[in-house]
């Protein structure tokens, strides 16, 4: 197992690497540089109240010393920061540093940073390119494959586009400074990974929990890069999510619903996901006549420390309902991405209510 990993997402003239290791923020000029980036280029930084103390300063003392112009805005940490008004904010800041088609975005965060920085960079000047400089683990997942988007108060992510990054550069020292909580929610969309397509990868990561939640390399870079490799390889088969691209989806209608209903703070991604996933398990043995596969996707969820049931009085309608306000209802129906074995994930149309239903009510 190599520290630095480096793996390439196919998408044509869209394709771009992923770059994952140790001390990569340090080296950025560099690879800014085998990107082609100039120093005639601006670039706009966007970072949260989190990560900007961590950060911030030296990645910009680097760039500007390489020569480029480097302006930054940083966002409150949170869920919350992820809405057409804090969009609309980081415009208008591009807008008056006088950046132009040319200039480049830095998502420098988690999850809500890559979503808003990306759903900017689509849509100021009609795209303007931008690079992922993840900080979370759980942005393994959201920092590859070009999902950019803002939540409505009505729902999670219905606001946004399919835009590619030039890169993913992704420092795993940045990940360090992580609480525990953080790590084991990261790693509940790693474990995802190996639910719906590799088994083995699935037993690897159940052999190595104490290394990972150790954040222990070259364990973490491996896990990584085993990760975003299954991701490119879908997303490079399914760029817009008409196919199998669906599938990473495994947990998150039931997830997304809990963390509607707990108001995006009484539960992280991660955690929402993990008990969606287990639900998912059990509306899938249910479709498909088993009896093991629950316990089993229970089993490494707990492993890990992450929760596999809700303690909240929210009743199965108030979360069902939540669900079919979900992207991935059509005409009606709810799809959802089920097991049909451990490794195997499926997209089953049109899963009845009654069986869900009883998921939901299996594990309060």
């Amino acid at each position: 197992m190599e520290a630095l990993q480096t793996i390439q997402v196919k998408l044509g003239e869209r394709s771009y690497p992923i770059w994952i290791g140790p001390h990569l923020l340090q080296e950025l000029p560099s690879y800014l540089e085998k990107l082609k980036v100039t120093t005639k280029q601006k670039l706009l930084i966007v970072t949260d109240s989190h990560v900007e103390p961590w950060y911030l300063t030296g990645l910009k003392e680097g760039l500007e010393q390489a020569g480029y112009f480097v302006c930054s805005y940083t966002i409150p940490a949170g869920e919350e920061s992820k809405s057409l008004q804090q969009y609309e904010q980081v415009l208008t800041y591009a807008l008056e540093q006088k950046l132009d088609r040319r200039s480049i975005v830095l998502a420098l965060g988690g999850g809500v940073v890559g979503d808003l920085a990306g759903f900017v960079a689509s849509t100021f000047m009609r795209g303007v390119g931008f690079i992922q400089l993840p900080t979370t683990v759980l942005a393994h997942d959201s920092s590859v494959g070009g999902k950019v988007a803002v939540n409505h108060p009505l729902g999670k992510n219905l606001i946004g586009s399919f835009y590619q990054p030039l890169a993913v550069i992704y420092d795993t020292m940045t990940l360090k400074s992580l609480p525990k909580r953080e790590v084991a929610s990261g790693l509940a969309e790693v474990i995802k990974l190996g639910l719906i397509k590799d088994r083995s990868f699935l037993e690897w990561l159940a052999e190595h929990k104490v290394q990972l939640l150790g954040l222990e390399e070259p364990f973490l870079s491996h896990a990584l890069g085993v990760a975003c490799q299954i991701k490119a390889d879908i997303v490079s088969k399914d760029e817009r999510e008409e196919g199998i691209r669906a599938l990473l989806n495994l947990g998150h209608t039931f997830g997304h619903a809990l963390e509607s209903l707990g108001g995006y703070g009484k539960y992280t991604h991660g955690e929402a996901v993990s008990i969606g996933m287990v639900m998912a398990a059990q509306t899938s043995e249910y479709v498909y006549g088993r009896d093991d596969l629950k316990q089993q996707v229970q089993e490494i969820l707990s492993s890990y420390g992450l929760p596999v049931a809700y303690n909240t009085d929210w009743s199965e309608k108030q979360i069902l309902d939540k669900m079919y306000l979900d992207k991935k209802v059509l005409a009606g129906a709810l799809n959802l991405v089920l097991l049909e074995d451990i490794g195997n994930g499926k997209v089953v149309p049109d899963v009845a209510p009654e069986l869900i239903i009883n998921a939901i009510k299996a594990h309060k």
